[in-house]
């Protein structure tokens, strides 16, 4: 046949398909197209041109027409080569919803079939075929494009399908952009094979993007165009010297040879392939080919999105390119931070099937060995954020996930071990550096409190200067220099601490608040504290003269308008950090210091969410809530900033609040968390070595002072800690301040300055307090008692104290039985003469008596008058009972009622030989109400203190809160009685030193040698039956009831118990409450109490001993009685041979404190 005519039937000229570009390009100057070619209800699928049109195209002339880029949904029919016209019949028949096409020609046509050139030898259709890639895609070229001398045209109109119904090969390639109203579309270019793929496609632009027109507005539909497996393949033979026009998309600036290939996206770190798991990938070079298997889409398109998202969330590489098995598949791993300029270690897991939901991540406490790879340039970045994780993919479906990918946290079992980069053992098998092993603390946590059953509780003062500075406003961060103390808030004020003067004061502004202070570092010691750095919440630097109370530098934007929060000192640096991250490194200058106005000398990013943060040794120690991470700052921006690729965490302890080093544990770094706990870390292998439990109060603020650790809690309190010993000591114990404590300081340049080591404390309540960092009387106190020896002779004297719960019962009642008559006498009898006896009762009156307990509560006591005056006949009675007994059976033996105290049931009787009588001074005694909130003597406790010689003696009879859950209760009755200051003040301090403790007075019951308590304790035996109690105690299995005995567990777990600084001997004997009256059966009543040991024997003191423990058979009450016997030892001082001790104690504190000091120094 001839060439078709330029005439189309209406007359117009058929244009060819090139010249769609301009008329795309064009669209606002379309307007008389639109009137005379009105849109068809779907638009024409381009299709090859005679070639007699070809010069029609705006572009340079071109022997073909490009093949249009195909859109997702429209996939190329490949079965073998077939003619277009009955290709598009077929279609047409397929999809009768389509508009017809109005017909090309309106001559008749011969099948095109006989002008087509037949297939050269197609092969079947297969799974898939091979696709090169390299400088011309073979599948991209149109040299081979079939050009039919006709355009195909059969006897009736065709419809042109929505999309092909034939089973195809290739995925489409996806568009630079999609419209809403398109299939979905594939992932990213995030797979290795994938983005290489898609880049070399792209790379020489063959075809025009449509789907860029697709939103025009007399684009109506979207085109299909189907292609042969012939068509496709010989594509390549015309494209070298004919190029599309459509391959400059209408926003490009030109030719194709004009547009880049554009940069490759950067790609999340992957597991390294293992031989025997995957297959390998060569790299893609441009001029090298792969071979690659090509997969049909098993399932609806509408799936495919889902799916890809899935594998894309996941971590999976999973695609068209290379096909994995689900058994390989490996999590993707957060990628390394930019800052790191040493190679990332690439981790590669070995993934085992997880749970279906993996629980939250805790204490890794496996080791994986892992692979490296290198990925990263060898040039340090600065000024990145060296921890911000990209964000992991959203979670788009409804599926659950084996792998929770919308967390932060990796799971446990995916989670390498914390170790820090470049301290790594070599791998056997050659294949790369292996993390190295650092140890958990999950078995390191413990729970045992530190002893504080010789802590010291006196105020540690500063000889000289003032103690306590009111800051007159409220100030949160402070530093210190020397004589001078710095705060800033709303204000920024110096005072001296050698007498309290205000030497500076600045406000700052309205709106502006000082955030962060530090003493600019001097050329030498004489210049430390003339000039100090604040930072306000607006991102400000400024420098202020102390002297000149002026502003000397200002830097405004140093930190943008981010709030500075720290500046720390490293050495003559200066490292400033805002809320944001930015920490700026200010170095020093010509003169060796550093300088605002040079600017910084290197800028680091750090994570959000700083809680904590110091300077250890070169690195800065940065904690965000739990975790830990270790950085390295320095001048020049070489080296690595970030040290460690996981952070510090450990879930049994919690949030990170403060932290300290100790000087004589230079390796070891300290941390305080919210919960009381102090985790320790070597600076070494970054491996946590302990978690302490300290208390059960919030730490606010870690200090390391020579040996010890200071602590200021959110009591308002501070703690110093000796960790010299396993556990840790409490060495001293005292309340700082009226509201919590914000900071402590140990200012290491008091000793230059001051000649001594002081310790500022700053608390909410706005004081400043200034605190003897070498503890300088106690070690006084402790260095005269070690040398006891040298000027005191010492005693034993024996003593008996027995406690009963007498349950109203008189002592006539004792006479209704032959054992309960004999009790008294055995007693005594067996104590083998001691020289002090001690009685104590609880509840010697009727305490269930409503009426007389209503007279007891609102009839005043007599406070005038003799003993026989004041107390009632109960008291009397028992008094009169004992005193009978002492003199009938205690033959050859005087002794003498030292002392009687009554309260409420309580009574307290004390015995001493008549030899020791005078050699007893300094008698008190004193109450303490606990009943009713501390207003009735129901409950309560006795406390009777004398001196024998020179050593403090006290007492205390107690009956405290009854009930199985009122545990708590007792607690808080027992630390009320044993912190009250009831009794009168010794004034001398040379006898506070040699007869009280702990820097005690003696106005409290802690602060004498020896004490013993006893009485109606009431802790029972919890989380048991009153029938397993009762059965344990008939098998005499009293080890496991002791376990679960209240105060036994209170003394193991409750750091705050007041009653761990007591000791008790070992119980043997059965539960002493509560037995049927008259009867040896636990309690058959209606309410069936279950047994326990309610009445104990307490001591406390170096020079005390027990030397036993029992019960007695008394069954004239529910309770039975106890008594102990103890050994104490006393001591008698010579004036003279004391005078010498304290001078020589006074020498060698000198020169231990010039050792301190040259330590420090």
């Amino acid at each position: 046949m001839g060439p078709p005519a330029s005439d189309g039937p209406d007359g117009s000229s058929i244009r060819p398909v090139s010249s769609l570009l301009a008329k795309f390009e064009n669209l606002n100057r379309s307007g008389d197209a639109q009137s005379q070619n009105p849109p068809p209800p779907r638009t024409v699928s381009p299709a090859p041109k005679p070639e007699s049109q070809q010069e029609a195209s705006p572009s340079a002339p071109r022997d073909a027409p490009a093949l249009p880029k195909m859109r997702p949904k429209d996939k190329p029919v490949l079965p073998g080569l077939r003619a277009a016209g009955a290709g598009a019949s077929i279609s047409g028949a397929n999809s009768p919803s389509h508009a017809t096409a109005p017909p090309i020609s309106p001559r008749p046509v011969h099948p095109p079939s006989l002008m087509v050139e037949p297939p050269h030898s197609p092969s079947p259709p297969k799974r898939g075929f091979e696709v090169a890639v390299g400088e011309r895609p073979a599948f991209l070229q149109t040299d081979s494009v079939i050009k039919p001398s006709s355009p195909a045209t059969g006897s009736k109109h065709f419809k042109i399908p929505s999309r092909p119904h034939t089973p195809v090969l290739e995925q489409p390639r996806r568009s630079p952009r999609l419209t809403p109203s398109q299939p979905p579309s594939p992932p990213p270019p995030r797979r290795s094979a994938e983005l290489r793929r898609d880049r070399e496609v792209r790379e020489y632009k063959p075809v025009p993007p449509p789907i860029n027109r697709a939103d025009k507005p007399l684009i109506r539909s979207r085109s299909s165009y189907i292609l042969d497996a012939q068509q496709a393949i010989d594509i390549n033979n015309r494209m070298a010297d004919k190029v599309s026009p459509f391959n400059s998309p209408p926003s490009s600036n030109g030719t194709p040879e004009e547009d880049e290939v554009p940069p490759t996206l950067p790609t999340r770190p992957r597991p390294r392939p293992e031989p025997h798991s995957q297959p390998h990938i060569e790299p893609v070079a441009r001029a090298k080919t792969f071979h690659a298997g090509f997969e049909p889409p098993p399932v609806h398109h509408s799936l495919v999105n889902r799916r890809r998202e899935r594998e894309e969330v996941n971590g999976i590489a999973k695609g068209n390119i290379v096909p994995q098995s689900a058994a390989n598949q490996r999590p993707a791993l957060p990628v390394r931070p930019l800052s790191i300029a040493e190679p990332v270690k690439t981790l590669n897991l070995t993934m085992v099937p997880p749970p279906p939901r993996p629980p939250r991540p805790g204490v890794n406490t496996s080791v994986h060995e892992t692979s490296s790879s290198t990925t990263s340039s060898t040039k340090r970045v600065v000024s990145t954020p060296t921890t911000q994780q990209p964000p992991p993919p959203s979670r788009t479906h409804g599926r659950s996930m084996t792998v929770d990918r919308t967390s932060n946290r990796i799971p446990g079992e995916f989670r390498a071990p914390i170790a820090p980069i470049g301290k790594t053992a070599e791998d056997p098998s050659g294949t790369g550096p292996l993390i190295g092993k650092v140890d958990t603390a999950t078995s390191l946590t413990t729970t045992v409190y530190p002893d504080s059953s010789n802590t010291n509780r006196s105020k540690p003062y500063i000889n000289k200067g003032v103690h306590e500075i009111p800051t007159k406003y409220d100030g949160r961060v402070f530093d210190v220099c020397g004589e001078l103390v710095c705060t800033t808030g709303s204000f920024t004020r110096v005072w001296s601490v050698l007498d309290g003067e205000l030497l500076m004061s600045l406000a700052m502004g309205e709106g502006l608040r000082g955030s962060a202070v530090a003493f600019k570092p001097g050329a030498n010691v004489s210049e430390e504290g003339e000039r100090v750095w604040i930072g306000n919440n607006f991102g400000e630097l400024m420098e202020a003269d102390i002297g000149s109370q002026s502003i000397v530098n200002n830097r405004p934007n140093a930190h943008g308008r981010h709030e500075i929060i720290k500046i720390y000192r490293h050495y003559n640096e200066l490292w400033s950090l805002d809320e944001s991250g930015t920490l700026h490194v200010w170095g020093p200058d010509e003169n060796n210091v550093p300088n605002l106005l040079s600017g910084p000398s290197q800028s680091f990013r750090l994570p959000k969410g700083h809680m904590f943060s110091m300077v250890v040794g070169d690195e800065l120690w940065h904690a965000t809530g739990k975790e830990i991470r270790v950085f390295l700052p320095s001048l020049d921006g070489q080296g690595q900033f970030q040290v460690l690729i996981r952070p510090l965490s450990q879930d049994t302890a919690g949030e990170v609040t403060s932290g300290t080093m100790i000087t004589s544990e230079p390796d070891k770094v300290f941390f305080g968390h919210a919960d009381g706990k102090v985790s320790v870390y070597s600076r070494s292998n970054y491996s946590c070595l302990a978690i302490m439990s300290v208390s059960m109060y919030k730490i606010n603020s870690l200090a390391g002072v020579g040996r010890y650790m200071w602590a200021g809690y959110n009591t308002g309190k501070i703690c110093v800690y000796d960790m010299g010993q396993t556990p840790w000591a409490v060495k001293k114990d005292w309340q700082a301040h009226d509201n919590p404590v914000v900071k402590l300081i140990a200012d290491q340049s008091s000793f230059y300055k001051l000649d001594r080591y002081q310790v500022v404390s700053l608390g909410a309540d706005n004081m400043l307090r200034t605190w003897d960092g070498l503890l300088q009387e106690d070690w006084l106190a402790c260095e005269m008692r070690r040398v006891g020896n040298k000027y005191a002779k010492f005693q034993d004297i024996r003593a008996l104290i027995m406690t009963w719960n007498a349950g109203a019962s008189t002592p006539n009642s004792l006479r209704y039985s032959d054992s309960d008559a004999s009790f008294i006498r055995n007693l005594l009898q067996s104590s083998d003469s001691p020289d002090i006896i001690v009685f104590g009762f609880q509840e010697l009156v009727d305490l269930e008596d409503k009426t007389a307990t209503a007279k007891r509560f609102l009839k005043p006591k007599k406070k005038e008058g003799s003993d026989q005056e004041r107390m009632s006949h109960q008291y009397r009675d028992w008094r009169d009972f004992l005193v009978r007994s002492l003199d009938d059976y205690m033959l050859g033996d005087l002794y003498h009622l030292l002392h009687t105290a009554p309260l409420v049931g309580l009574f307290t009787c004390i015995f001493v030989k008549a030899d020791l009588r005078t050699r007893i001074s300094n008698l008190s005694s004193a109450e303490i109400k606990r009943g009713m909130g501390g207003l009735h003597g129901n409950k309560g406790a006795i406390v009777v203190r004398f001196m024998v010689d020179d050593t403090s003696l006290c007492f205390i009879n107690c009956h405290l809160a009854a009930g199985q859950s009122a545990a708590n209760q007792r607690h808080n009755d027992i630390a009320a009685i044993l912190e009250a200051p009831i009794l009168p003040a010794e004034r001398d301090p040379a006898v506070r030193i040699d007869s009280y403790v702990g820097g005690g007075d003696g106005t409290m019951i802690l602060d004498h040698e020896l004490c013993v308590l006893n009485g109606d304790l009431n802790y029972r035996i919890d989380t048991m039956s009153r029938d397993t109690v009762v059965t344990a105690v008939k098998a005499g299995n009293l080890g496991k009831l002791l376990e679960r005995d209240q105060l036994l567990v209170a003394k193991r777990r409750n750091a705050a118990f007041k009653l761990r600084a007591f000791e008790e001997l070992p119980i043997t004997f059965a539960p002493t409450y509560k037995y049927d009256v008259g009867t040896d059966n636990y309690d058959s009543s209606e309410k069936k109490r279950s047994p326990a040991w309610c009445d104990r024997l307490l001591y406390r003191g170096a020079r005390v001993k027990q030397l036993d423990y029992r019960r007695h058979e008394v069954r004239v009450s529910d309770h039975r009685p106890v008594s102990g016997r103890f050994l104490f030892t006393v001591k008698r001082i010579d004036p003279k041979k004391r005078a010498v001790a304290w001078m020589d104690c006074q020498q060698e504190w000198e020169d231990l404190r010039q050792k301190e000091a040259d330590d420090e120094k």
